[in-house]
C-alpha cells in the first residue's frame, strides 16, 4: 500500500498541463459516451464486453493456451461486431457533433420566419383534427435534414395550409396513416415512415404515432405534433420528451418559444438550441 502511494505521488509530481488536459478530454469523452448509452441496449453490450475483457486477461495471466488463442484470433471480428451493434449510438454521436456551434448550420436551410408560418397553420389544423378525434403526425424539419424519411412517402412540395393538412389526414385517405414532413412553409411529403425507438428506451405504453414521433425526435432535432386518434389529445414531442394533453393556448405557448424574434428586421435569424 505504501509503495502504491509513493508511485502515485511520483506520477502526480510529474504531471504537467498537457497531461492534465489529456486526462480531462478523455474523461469528458467517456462521460458523454456513458450518457449516450444510458437507457439503451448499449449498456448491456458494454457490460458484456467488459466481461469478455476480464476473461481475456485471466486467460493470459493463467496461461490458458486455448482460450488465449481464441481471444487473439477473434479480436478483429469482435471489433466489427461492436461497430455493427453500436451503429445507432455511433450515428447519434456524429449527429450531435455536427450540431455543435455553427458547424452544421452553413448547409442548413432553416428559416425561422417560414417555420413560424408553418407552425401557425399546423396549430389551426390540429385544433380542428383534435375536435374530430382524427389522428395526425406532423414533423417540422429544422437543422437536421429529414430527406431520408421524406423519400419513404409521397412527394407533395406544396405550400402548407390548415386545409391541406386536414385533407391529408382525413380518415381513410391514402396518406392519413403516415407522417407529414414540413420544411420551411412547404409540405415536402406525406405518408412518410418514421423510425421507431429502440426497445428499452420507451418506458411507457405509446401508440404507433407517438412511438414514431419519439423515434424521429431521438434521431434528429425535429419538432413533432401528434393528434391522438383515440382521445383527440394533442402532444408535442421534441428531443425524446413528450408534452401531452395540450389545448390550443398551451400548444401555442409550447411551440412559440421555439421561434426567437428576428433581430435584423428580415426574419432570417437562425434557430438557436
Amino acid at each position: 500500500m505504501i509503495q502504491f502511494l509513493q508511485q502515485l505521488g511520483d506520477v502526480i509530481r510529474h504531471l504537467g498541463i498537457v497531461e492534465v488536459f489529456d486526462v480531462a478530454v478523455v474523461a469528458v469523452i467517456l462521460y458523454l459516451l456513458l450518457r449516450l448509452l444510458r437507457g439503451t441496449q448499449g449498456t448491456q453490450i458494454v457490460v458484456g464486453l467488459i466481461l469478455l475483457a476480464v476473461i481475456g486477461v485471466i486467460a493470459t495471466q493463467f496461461n490458458l493456451v486455448l482460450l488465449s488463442w481464441l481471444f487473439r484470433n477473434a479480436t478483429f471480428f469482435i471489433i466489427i461486431a461492436v461497430i455493427v451493434m453500436f451503429q445507432p449510438e455511433l450515428r447519434r454521436v456524429l449527429d450531435q457533433l455536427g450540431r455543435i456551434g455553427h458547424i452544421g448550420r452553413p448547409l442548413s436551410g432553416f428559416n425561422t420566419r417560414l417555420y413560424s408560418q408553418a407552425i401557425s397553420e399546423a396549430i389551426h389544423a390540429t385544433e380542428r383534427l383534435s375536435t374530430k378525434k382524427t389522428g395526425a403526425l406532423i414533423a417540422f424539419e429544422r437543422e437536421v435534414g429529414l430527406e431520408d424519411y421524406a423519400a419513404t412517402g409521397v412527394r407533395i412540395n406544396g405550400e402548407i395550409s390548415a386545409e391541406m393538412l386536414q385533407s391529408i389526414f382525413y380518415p381513410n385517405s391514402p396518406l392519413h396513416d403516415g407522417a407529414v414532413i414540413v420544411r420551411g412553409n412547404k409540405i415536402v411529403a406525406a405518408g412518410c415512415l418514421l423510425p421507431l425507438p429502440e426497445e428499452g428506451i420507451v418506458r411507457e405504453r405509446l401508440g404507433t404515432r407517438h412511438r414514431a414521433a419519439l423515434g424521429l425526435s431521438l434521431a434528429s432535432d425535429a419538432l413533432v405534433l401528434v393528434v391522438s386518434e383515440e382521445t383527440g389529445n394533442i402532444s408535442v414531442i421534441e428531443e425524446g420528451k413528450i408534452t401531452r394533453d395540450l389545448d390550443a393556448d398551451g400548444l401555442r405557448r409550447r411551440v412559440s418559444i421555439k421561434v426567437p424574434p428576428p433581430s435584423n428586421g428580415n426574419g432570417f435569424l437562425r434557430f438557436r438550441r
